[in-house]
């Protein structure tokens, strides 16, 4: 599923060409993808609207309409999003497109149909929507600190790895970077929340923001399903220490990467380089 750099790939993609342009028209074509698809509903939200700003919060696209209206978008597993020529043939899993005022289209293909695009309101020009109001600090943003990290986990006795998981307290992080980033500040997944100390936790959010950035410049992973709107690939597959690596040698000691199970999703990392 893709995680906050392939989310803001998309983002910084897609945004010079949907910004300043009016959506003329809204065409859907199933029933649902993770919730239902109401056309008419979305028709009589967006229809008419300029596209005021695009950003991302967490693994979620926010698109701000005039009018303080917006359409907050997830990809899911397979989603992604192109601007094409009006003219260009609509593909089978192409289910949403936007007629936009300069004979161009922005569609949202998604062949498993788990993403999401729902229309939101907003409270002021610049703000969230209340859907997303419970989302934790963006992990690249000034909130999210080591005095943060051990405040927020301080008395928790899960394991450090499945917090960082966990979107109410930090926003975007998804399995493949929880497990870089602790691998580069050499802190054991299993460890406990309690149990950190505020050197792992300066290290923690020094590595989640190195990785993070890193990614985003390589334009994201693609482990099966991702890719930019160009259709490329990320890069950032080849940059991975230990995501995927179990039984390979740990790039720092050789010994063997381990891969364990925490909470359903699976865990990669040194035994002996992170304690």
């Amino acid at each position: 599923m893709p995680e906050l750099p392939e989310v803001e790939t998309v983002c910084t993609a897609i945004r010079p060409y949907v910004v300043g342009r009016q959506v003329r028209t809204v065409s859907t074509y199933t029933r649902a993808l993770r919730h239902p698809l109401n056309e008419i509903r979305l028709q009589q939200h967006i229809e008419g609207q300029t596209v005021r700003a695009l950003r991302r919060r967490g693994k979620f696209l926010v698109f701000e309409l005039s009018n303080q209206r917006a359409v907050v978008c997830h990809l899911g597993m397979t989603g992604a999003f192109k601007v094409c020529d009006t003219a260009t043939p609509r593909l089978p899993h192409e289910h949403v497109v936007w007629q936009l005022d300069n004979h161009s289209t922005l569609r949202f293909e998604d062949a498993r149909r788990f993403g999401m695009m729902l229309p939101a309101t907003l409270s002021a020009p610049g703000t969230d929507p209340d859907m997303l109001n419970k989302l934790g600090p963006e992990p690249l943003g000034t909130e999210f600190t080591p005095a943060y990290v051990s405040r927020s986990m301080e008395t928790s006795i899960a394991p450090v790895k499945n917090l960082l998981l966990n979107q109410t307290l930090v926003a975007g992080i998804g399995n493949i970077y929880a497990n870089e980033a602790l691998f580069m500040a050499r802190v054991s997944p299993r460890r406990k929340g309690k149990n950190l100390g505020n050197r792992r936790c300066i290290r923690i959010v020094r590595s989640i923001r190195t990785v993070l950035t890193d990614a985003i410049t390589c334009g994201g992973t693609t482990i099966r399903d991702f890719r930019t709107p160009d259709g490329a690939e990320g890069h950032f597959r080849t940059c991975l220490n230990v995501y995927g690596k179990n039984g390979q040698p740990c790039p720092e000691c050789g010994n063997c990467i381990r891969r364990i199970v925490q909470a359903g999703r699976s865990t990669f990392y040194c035994p002996t380089c992170q304690r």
